[in-house]
């Protein structure tokens, strides 16, 4: 995890791979932000900015739409039993 000290990366610095990783991310009703903060350095609120310059208009709101009050997305909303996914197959009962 980044330290607090640490510069924020510039959203300039992201290959196109991460780009598409990030937006990829953002789409997956599992992945929280703090997922994305630690990989990629990016707050929620970064991650909004990017989506937002990278997506057609539509597609962005329909994004937002989705993601709005989703409690999958935030790791301290998260109840203990989603912080992994597992198959379904594994999964005990």
């Amino acid at each position: 995890m980044p330290s607090r000290n640490a510069p924020k990366p510039d959203m300039q610095d992201l290959t196109d791979a991460d780009i598409s990783r990030i937006i990829e991310m953002a789409w997956e009703d599992r992945t929280p932000y703090e997922a994305m903060a630690v990989q990629f350095g990016l707050n929620e609120s970064a991650v909004v900015a990017l989506m937002r310059l990278h997506m057609k208009p539509s597609s962005f709101r329909m994004w937002r739409k989705r993601m709005a009050g989703r409690v999958t997305k935030h790791a301290v909303l998260r109840g203990a039993k989603l912080l992994r996914h597992r198959a379904a197959h594994t999964r005990q009962s």
